[in-house]
């Protein structure tokens, strides 16, 4: 099952704290809030995941993507339960990633996966 989880919004209403940051990447405790997501859809049975992101979100797609020098390190000194954590987040479900160009509001984000769905 797939889901598509639109974050191309600019995030104006958190300025300035959105202006470097995405506002998906904003933590919550521990975890940025799309992570909270990504994980909840996990639960839900979903196993196909597209994010619909636009201009600065970089961040998003590395959150959850391998990070083999974090991994060598946290490896080198011992830490190995965090290590599984990294591990587990790159690994959890098979993520997509499509950039919206233009921000043309949440209709047109979720109209960028159109072909992706089927």
């Amino acid at each position: 099952m797939k889901a598509v989880i639109p974050a191309a919004g600019m995030g104006l209403r958190f300025l300035p704290l959105t202006k470097e940051q995405p506002k998906e990447m904003i933590p919550v405790l521990e975890k940025p809030t799309i992570q909270y997501v990504v994980e909840e859809a996990i639960e839900a049975g979903i196993d196909d995941i597209i994010i619909i992101t636009g201009r600065n979100k970089r961040a998003i797609e590395d959150h959850f993507d391998k990070s083999f020098e974090i991994e060598s390190m946290l490896e080198k000194v011992g830490r190995y339960e965090m290590l599984e954590e990294i591990r587990r987040l790159s690994n959890m479900v098979d993520i997509h990633y499509i950039r919206q160009k233009t921000p043309l509001g949440l209709g047109d984000a979720i109209l960028q996966a159109r072909k992706h769905i089927g």
